[in-house]
This record gives structure tokens, sequence and C-alpha cells, in this order.
């Protein structure tokens, strides 16, 4: 019964929920090395992302006989370049927009809850069921309002305490770029031939799948954010570049965040005609399926191998536990984690199969 793959598959699930319980008892002794992991953690991530998304520009660079150290500073030029450009012409305008539309919610707020009872008093079909639940929406909007703008708040907290962090990324960057590829082999040397090749291929399968999510997500989002941005502008959408933006934001969550992304726009262009809404609706509709037939595929493919039921669980597990950081991360998190048990598992196989043969 030994040699039956469900038991030891039972044995493994046993041995390893042992080492779980007693890593939980001994916690306190790994404690200093957690402190020390959350907090080289943001610099290390947002160097991490900065450097898949710096390695192809360092690596034309390079192929056009360009020193790496010269290279490397052309690419800091750029993202200091790419910086000013941002800080110029783009905050200015949606830091003027975000004003305005937090000026304008509560006048907003108060033409809704006219217009729903203005609907109320002037029509006589809908049960009295349905007409008391209405009021009861409408006497709670405040409450439900409130909770929303502490939901908003806590999420702007959160990002301004990331930006905060961020101020060591550049130095992570720099190394990254520098000595990034001297990682591997100075590991293999410590390990056996075997050990060695087999760390090689994880690391290479580890740096695919965090390359393809990365550069997938980013691209996915710029391009969604300018086909809504000139959506939004050709249809008269008020506050478009702070709306195309937060939806740019949204979008580098994996499936729920197009759904995030155009809530603040309907609810903006309802307040403004019900038939804005609708258009927005559309301009979304559309920018997903460029994307989805378009830009995914051909930047992303199937990298990730990932069934949409597991982000939905991943998302909202991650999202209750950590907050906009987990939503951040969760999935090229638990696509590590499935790229390495696959390797082990494969590297497992490889391993019994000479045995067996004998």
């Amino acid at each position: 019964m030994i040699h039956k793959r469900w038991f030891q598959a039972i044995v493994v699930g046993i041995l390893v929920s042992l080492l779980i319980y007693m890593i939980h008892l001994i916690g306190f002794f790994f404690q200093p090395i957690f402190t020390y992991i959350g907090a080289i953690a943001v610099p290390l991530i947002g160097g991490g992302i900065l450097f898949y998304i710096s390695r192809p520009v360092l690596h034309f660079l390079e192929r056009n006989k360009i020193h790496r150290l010269l290279a490397i500073l052309t690419i800091f030029v750029l993202y200091i370049f790419i910086g000013f450009l941002i800080t110029q012409f783009i905050a200015p305008v949606a830091q003027q927009q975000f004003s305005k539309l937090i000026d304008n919610f509560p006048i907003m707020v108060n033409m809704f809850t006219d217009s729903i009872n203005y609907w109320q008093q002037n029509q006589d079909i809908i049960p009295s069921q349905f007409d008391s639940t209405i009021n009861s929406v409408v006497d709670n909007l405040q409450s439900y309002l409130q909770n929303a703008s502490k939901i908003l708040i806590n999420f702007i907290s959160q990002l301004i305490g990331f930006v905060f962090a961020l101020v060591l990324v550049p130095f992570f960057l720099f190394f990254m770029l520098k000595d990034g590829e001297k990682f591997v082999p100075f590991v293999k040397q410590f390990l056996g031939r075997r050990v060695g090749d087999s760390f090689e291929r994880l690391a290479g399968s580890i740096d695919h799948t965090l390359n393809a999510f990365i550069l997938g997500q980013v691209t996915v989002s710029i391009v969604v954010g300018l086909i809504l941005l000139v959506g939004y502008l050709i249809i008269g959408l008020p506050y478009s570049l702070t709306l195309a933006l937060f939806a740019m934001l949204m979008n580098v969550i994996p499936f729920i965040g197009p759904f995030l992304a155009v809530l603040p726009a309907m609810l903006v262009g309802l307040f403004q005609d019900p038939m804005m809404a609708v258009y927005v609706v559309i301009i979304m509709l559309v920018a997903q399926q460029i994307e989805g037939n378009f830009v995914s595929p051909n930047v992303m493919g199937k990298a990730l191998s990932i069934h949409p039921l597991t982000i939905i669980t991943i998302i909202l597990a991650a999202g209750s536990l950590a907050g906009f950081i987990g939503l951040l991360f969760a999935i090229p998190a638990y696509a590590v984690i499935k790229a390495i048990v696959s390797h082990l598992y494969h590297e497992w196989l490889a391993y019994r199969s000479p045995s067996e043969s004998e």
C-alpha cells in the first residue's frame, strides 16, 4: 500500500500539516525574519516590477553596443523624463478634476435623491413593498456613501503609504538591472550538478511567469486606460482623465479589475444623463473586447494558465486579508507558487522514473 500514489499523497499532506503547525508553535522565532521581510518587501517588489518593465529596454540598448551601466543610466533618465511629463501635464489636470468631483459629489447625491423622490410621487404602479424598499435605500443613502467614503480614504491612505515606501526602489532597480543575471549562476555554483540544473530550470520558469504577468498587466492597463480616455472624451463625460486613470489602476487587478474600473464612470454618467451611463458601459465593453482579443493573447498568452474561478477565489481571500495590496499581488504570488509546485512535482516524477524502470 505504501507504493500507492493516493497513500503517498495522504502522507505528504499530513507531513505538510505537521510542518505548518510546528512553524506556528515556534512563530516567535521567525518574527525578526518576518519583520525584515516586511521592511524590504515594498522596495523589493517595486524594484522587481520596474526590473521586468525595464529589462526589454536594457537588452535592446545592449544589442546596440551600449555598455550596461550607460544603458541603465539611460533607463533612469527615461523614467525621470516620464515622471516629469506626468507631474507637469497629467497630474495637475487629474488633481483639478478629482477636486471638482469631490466638491460636486454632495450635489450629485442630492440630485439623485430628488430624482427618486419625484419619481415615487408621480407613479402609482409600483407595489407598496417595493416602494418601502426604495424609501429605505434613500433614507440610508447617506450612510452608504459614508461607508464608501471610508473605503476610498482607506484605499488612498494605503496608496500613500505604498508610495512613501518606494523611496528605496531606484536602488533595488539599479542592482537588479546590473547584477540580476548573476543570481542564478551564483547560487548554482554551491549546488550539485543535478540540483543546480533543477534550480536553473525552476528560476527560468518563475522568471517567465513573472515576466508574462507583469508586462501583460501593465500593457493591458495602459491600453484599456487610453481607450477609455478617448471614449470618455468623445461622449463628453466629465472628469474623463481622472476616471480613465482610476480605470487604468484598477485594471492591474486581474479579472475583477475591469468591473471595478467602470463603476465610478457609470455613476458620474448616470448623474449627468441616464444615456451617458449606457455609453460608458458600451465604451467599457469595446475596450474589453479589444483587450481580450488583441492585447492579452499577444502579450500574456496562456503563461499563467489559471482558471477564472481560481482567480476570483484568490482575489476575494487576498482582499479580505491584505486589502488593496493583497488584490495586486495575490495572483502573481499564486502563479509563482504554482510554478514551484509544478516544477517539484515533475522533478519528483523524473527522480522516480529511473528507479521504477529498474
